[in-house]
């Protein structure tokens, strides 16, 4: 297609755009464009994908070390109820590691650090941030790397190419390793005074674990999972070592209820969130529908990729190939969704309409069969059916601004597009 024909058909659609459609493109596009071109938001979108074999590996040598029996005996052991936050320690550890190492190489490479300086210091700042050992029990150490340990990566990767940058910018390139020197002495200061940034991040994040059966707990929950993918953390999977053994409890009580004929007596439980999530975190099932309908070769192609994992709520496929971290174009739809799918499951659970889950269904299981097999009640299919329609109302005009706004970059010539993305 020539460049004015497309011209010409952007011009044709344009004129069928609603005003609020346009209103909201011209919001949107600058700000997600200037925003996705950042250096550290490229570096993060580039070492992510690298951390998931990190967690692969370690949980794969927690089942092969670990574990006693066959590999079903193992699998099992390693993911009951009992060991759930042990497992997920020891593969989230791994990680944090190999998350710290990517970002700490590939900020390098785009910030053009030397390496021999970026990386070493890096690990520096990563070891001092950890809990003194005169002061620190096991299970510090085991927050510290497991719950938190993402987040560290992250900001400690971010401070020292931050420290490294402005001794660069005040000092000049032959001595950026002042900027080195200070970032390092200041973690080992703070070690020194026993003040660890990783006991603070594990912290922060553990009273999750406290807020109850309560539409605020729903939310949060909702929220903050949708919130750390959208930052590069596998928010479903970290919150799960947090959040998991505390609403499994919730289920298993309901479940005791339901066996006795007695009234359930919990609304959020672990089950509760096959209503919220049908797709994944975000309530992507609705993004991989509306986007085998796209004009963009690119994003059907991903959407033909990730559709048979999403009916399976598996949605790495689908965030890892738009991507959608640090996707500002999505963002609000990611969410969004979740949110309102998390109020109106609590109400409808709250005011009867359908049973509160009683029973534990993997999130593996199609969210339409889950929900039913979750509460025994044919009304929970009414319910995801309505959510998954409100999911894709909510993320239909964002696909459509992120579609355009592929389309264009499609249609750049050759050279312009390589010299964008060096």
């Amino acid at each position: 297609m020539s460049p004015s024909s497309a011209g010409s058909r952007q011009s044709s659609e344009d004129s069928n755009l609603s005003p609020l459609f346009r209103w909201l493109e011209r919001r949107l596009e600058p700000f997600a464009q200037r925003f996705g071109d950042v250096p550290a938001i490229l570096a993060l979108r580039d070492a992510l994908p690298f951390s998931f074999v990190g967690l692969i590996a370690g949980l794969a040598a927690f089942l092969v070390f670990a574990e006693r029996g066959s590999i079903v005996a193992r699998f099992r052991d390693a993911f009951s109820s009992n060991r759930l936050v042990l497992t997920l320690d020891v593969g989230f550890t791994t990680m944090s590691v190999v998350l710290l190492f990517s970002l700490a190489v590939v900020l390098a490479r785009r910030l053009h650090y030397p390496g021999w300086l970026n990386i070493p210091t890096t690990l520096a700042v990563f070891l001092l941030s950890m809990p003194h050992p005169h002061d620190a029990k096991i299970s510090d150490y085991a927050l510290a790397l497991g719950a938190s340990g993402l987040f560290l990566a992250i900001v400690v990767a971010l401070l020292t190419a931050g420290a490294l940058s402005l001794a660069r910018r005040k000092l000049g390139e032959r001595r950026m390793w002042v900027g080195a020197v200070g970032v390092a002495g200041i973690a080992l200061a703070a070690f020194e005074l026993h003040l660890s940034l990783a006991r603070a991040l594990g912290q922060a994040i553990e009273p999750l674990g406290n807020l109850g059966d309560t539409y605020t707990a729903l939310l949060v929950i909702t929220l903050l999972q949708a919130a750390l993918w959208l930052v590069g953390i596998h928010g479903p999977a970290l919150l799960a070592a947090v959040v998991t053994p505390i609403y499994l409890k919730l289920q298993f009580a309901n479940t005791a209820a339901y066996s006795h004929g007695a009234p359930l007596p919990h609304i959020v439980v672990v089950s509760t969130f096959l209503f919220v999530f049908p797709g994944g975190a975000g309530a992507t099932l609705s993004l991989a529908l509306l986007l085998l309908r796209s004009k963009s070769p690119r994003l059907k192609k991903i959407a033909y990729a990730s559709i048979g994992p999403s009916l399976i709520n598996t949605n790495e496929p689908l965030i890892l190939g738009l991507p959608l971290v640090f996707n500002a174009y999505l963002a609000i739809p990611f969410l969004l969704a979740p949110g309102v799918l998390a109020t109106t499951t609590y109400v409808a659970l709250k005011i009867g309409l359908v049973r509160a889950p009683a029973f534990y269904v993997p999130s593996s299981i199609p969210t339409l069969i889950s929900v039913v097999l979750a509460t025994f009640d044919w009304r929970a299919l009414l319910l995801a059916v309505a959510n998954i329609g409100l999911a894709t109302a909510i993320y239909a005009p964002f696909v459509r601004i992120f579609e355009r706004a592929e389309l264009a970059k499609e249609h750049r010539p050759p050279a312009l597009a390589r010299a964008e993305g060096a």
